[in-house]
């Protein structure tokens, strides 16, 4: 595996995008490494060549999309728009396939949690009280309500621009939905 770089990772991408594009469409325990390594053109013996199972696969998928993230939040300012901020990063063309499968239907709540804490870890300024008893449920209802629009905006295709959805958000935070109503 280590004289040809190239293929290696042409070869692990394979069968990452088999498996996200299989994990949108049903839950990972219907998922087999027989069916991956067959819809991705190899067989089992490679796909086990770069990972020990499918849940290896979907950790690495996660830690990966994690990781970019981090990278992505660690250059920018904090703010109240750190949610949003994040979201940003992950509408980018390459993180999509990945982004359907992992919030898609059979996404893992295991995953959800992981990308809150990503997104919350001293990154989050909302002006919040930091000692009220409630406030770990603001801070909740923003980092959930974030991450369940943008997960509707990929499943419905981003019928919205970029600019149209992140400015919905923000409209929705700043002032409710009082300005949509007629």
């Amino acid at each position: 595996m280590k004289k040809q770089p190239e293929l290696t990772e042409k070869t692990r991408q394979t069968f990452i995008d088999v498996f996200c594009e299989l994990y949108s469409q049903k839950p990972i325990e219907k998922i087999s490494v027989q069916e991956i390594a067959k819809k991705a053109g190899y067989n089992r013996s490679t796909f086990y060549q770069y990972f020990t199972d499918i849940y290896e696969l979907l950790n690495f998928v996660e830690t990966d999309l994690l990781k970019y993230i981090k990278e992505e939040l660690a250059n920018k300012e904090l703010s109240t728009h750190t949610v949003q901020n994040a979201l940003h990063c992950l509408e980018k063309k390459e993180y999509l396939s990945v982004l359907n499968a992992l919030l898609g239907d059979y996404g893992s709540i295991r995953f959800l949690e992981r990308l809150k804490r990503e997104i919350t870890l001293g990154r989050l300024e909302l002006n919040l009280p930091s000692n009220s008893s409630i406030t770990p449920y603001l801070i909740e209802f923003h980092i959930s309500t974030s991450l369940s629009l943008f997960r509707l905006w990929l499943q419905r295709q981003k019928d919205l621009s970029p600019e149209e959805f992140f400015e919905l958000v923000d409209t929705l935070y700043t002032k409710g939905a009082t300005p949509y109503s007629k």
